[in-house]
């Protein structure tokens, strides 16, 4: 097996592609060695401390002094000194995320981690101290002045409050996270970079791998199966152990801050009442005979079979040509996508191009997937792609620059606001989404190029609000079984293969070799039930889209501004101008019923 240096793996860049960007990381620091990194640094540390000796003690008293403006003074410094954590923190993460195999790298991370979490520990007293304030003191101290404009922030944290423990052991928790739950996220980080599968002789890193489950030829696609489950076959009880000690790690948390439901932390985060999310799967569920079952079966149909083996499942449609989109090419569609709906979201997005906020090659170590990251509202948003030109790829650059462009227009909202609940978080990102597609599906000309693209929107969309919900359930099975003792990797693959089977329907054959493909995705590493939030996301995009296709006039000043409010609202207050409400259970009838449009249109088509 041949190992690709970081030169051949260059070469192996499809030329067609063009010249991808690189993100310049120089607008948070020059360098890893740079004074202004080291001084920041130091100066964090020290307002830490200060901060400390200025207010710890003394908030009730702060808030109780109608005359003093010493309570609003003590947030802003706190708000301050987030950002500058933030910006910290987040510089350390993108120079990680760039090579995680590099141990120069890991050791700038590592080292940065620690000593932020030191600091973040003098800053622990804060919001406990603020939840110990008497509700009517506070209430009346936010009732007027400048302190009102922090309302939505310290709202939220006191919805923390019966989740709340001693100071003490919160600090506890706190210091113990860098060789806790961190420590294991980033095993799993590395391990995954680190990952070489074999195919055909090549040591090729999971991104490559991945991507060749969607491409034409059916041996290929096959090939990057097996040396899929081969690799992580060979790692299972490495991932295994980081999943239990993760899942046990969740199980102390939640039980020593009176969490009844496994997932009830992540809904706490998300601002979204678990009846709410309890709908969202309640509705899926319901949906699968309707939306996957029906749609695979379809395509199976198209390839001439019965039912599909797994690795068919992204699989292009047969004697449909693909083709490499280049960068230039997915650049001016998504732009050009965005232009059509605001010029001010287009304009936005542009900056990103412009001005190297894009890290888009593949390379070795290179963290797998795309995100974008949101920095501080001081600075700007990063987006890193894995781009290769597949169709999918633009479709992954319109749904993070839809972050991005997020992310941008809440961070005036300050490091206390901007930031938004997981389940609103991803609107913008599917809504560039849909942009896109609309777009391109609007340039068709032939049947066959429409067939082809209203099928990659189907299995795009069943990807998310099916896949994900059916991850959902893994991780709530999975978790819930973890609190009765350790799960052998085998029943770990026993729960996944339950849950897929049932989701996918079936028209969908789940090989041997599937069984491990949980012990890729990093959500469940990283943040553990995050992953409904597509789905609700979806869901609810599609429900704005249908709004705006009865009503354009006004819509557009009206989304942006919804995504402005970054997380000052409930998402009730945010969907209430578009007529919408997610509490209603028909909400999510909505969203799935334009899925099922879509896969409706498509068997017309075969008519």
């Amino acid at each position: 097996m041949t190992l690709l240096s970081a030169a051949d793996a260059a070469a192996r860049v499809d030329p067609a592609l063009g010249p991808l960007p690189e993100w310049n990381l120089g607008d948070l620091y020059p360098s890893m060695e740079s004074d202004a990194f080291a001084r920041d640094l130091r100066e964090a540390l020290h307002a830490c401390q200060a901060f400390t000796a200025d207010y710890k003690g003394r908030l009730e008293a702060l808030a109780r002094d109608t005359s003093d403006e010493g309570l609003i003074e003590a947030v802003r410094r706190y708000e301050a000194i987030d950002d500058t954590l933030g910006r910290i923190m987040s510089y350390a993460g993108l120079i990680y995320a760039g090579d995680t195999t590099d141990p120069t790298r890991a050791k700038f991370y590592g080292d940065t981690q620690d000593k932020i979490t030191t600091a973040s520990t003098d800053l622990l007293f804060f919001q406990l101290e603020l939840n110990r304030i008497d509700d009517a003191v506070l209430d009346a101290a936010m009732a007027q002045g400048p302190l009102a404009h922090y309302r939505p922030w310290l709202d939220d944290i006191r919805k923390d409050k019966p989740h709340q423990l001693d100071d003490k052991l919160e600090q506890l928790f706190l210091e113990k996270a860098a060789t806790g739950h961190s420590a294991w996220n980033r095993l799993f980080d590395e391990t995954m970079a680190g990952l070489r599968f074999d195919v055909d002789g090549e040591a090729l890193s999971l991104e490559p791998v991945l991507s060749m489950l969607t491409d034409p030829v059916p041996e290929t696609r096959k090939t990057a199966a097996d040396a899929l489950a081969v690799g992580l076959k060979a790692n299972m009880r490495t991932f295994a152990l980081i999943t239990n000690t993760l899942a046990k790690d969740k199980e102390i948390a939640d039980r020593w801050r009176g969490y009844t439901d496994v997932a009830d932390s992540r809904h706490l985060a998300n601002r979204v009442e678990r009846e709410v999310v309890d709908a969202l799967v309640a509705a899926v569920h319901s949906a699968y005979p309707r939306l996957s079952h029906r749609y695979y079966k379809l395509k199976a149909k198209w390839f001439g079979v019965e039912a599909m083996p797994h690795w068919d499942r992204n699989a292009p449609l047969p004697n449909v040509p693909t083709r490499i989109v280049g960068w230039e090419e997915a650049r001016a569609t998504v732009l050009d996508a965005y232009r059509g709906f605001s010029p001010r979201m287009a304009g936005i997005a542009q900056k990103f191009f412009d001005d190297r906020w894009i890290d888009a090659p593949v390379r070795p170590g290179k963290a797998p997937g795309a995100f974008a990251h949101p920095t501080v509202p001081s600075a700007h948003p990063y987006v890193l792609l894995n781009y290769q030109g597949k169709p999918r790829d633009v479709m992954t650059l319109a749904h993070e620059l839809g972050h991005g462009v997020h992310q941008v227009l809440a961070g005036p909202n300050g490091a206390l606001m901007a930031p938004t609940p997981l389940t609103l978080a991803e609107t913008a990102s599917v809504f560039g989404e849909m942009l896109t597609f609309r777009a391109l599906l609007a340039k068709t000309t032939t049947k066959d190029e429409r067939r082809a693209l209203l099928s990659g929107k189907v299995e795009d969309m069943i990807n998310t609000v099916v896949r994900q919900i059916a991850f959902y359930t893994f991780e709530r099975k999975l978790h819930t079984a973890r609190r009765e003792g350790e799960l052998t990797a085998d029943q770990i693959s026993d729960i996944w293969m339950s849950v897929q089977a049932e989701s996918l329907g079936p028209a969908i054959q789940l090989m041997p070799g599937y069984e491990t493909y949980w012990a890729y995705i990093p959500h469940f590493i990283h943040s553990p039930f995050y992953v409904y939030a597509y789905a609700f996301g979806d869901c609810l995009v599609n429900s704005l889209y249908g709004v705006f296709e009865r009503a354009q006039d006004g819509f557009a000043e009206r989304y942006l501004a919804m995504l402005a409010a970054g997380g000052t609202k409930h998402h009730s207050e945010l969907l209430r101008p578009f007529g919408l409400d997610a509490t209603d259970p028909a909400f999510w009838q909505i969203g799935l019923g334009m899925i099922e449009g879509m896969i409706g249109e498509l068997e017309a088509m075969e008519g």
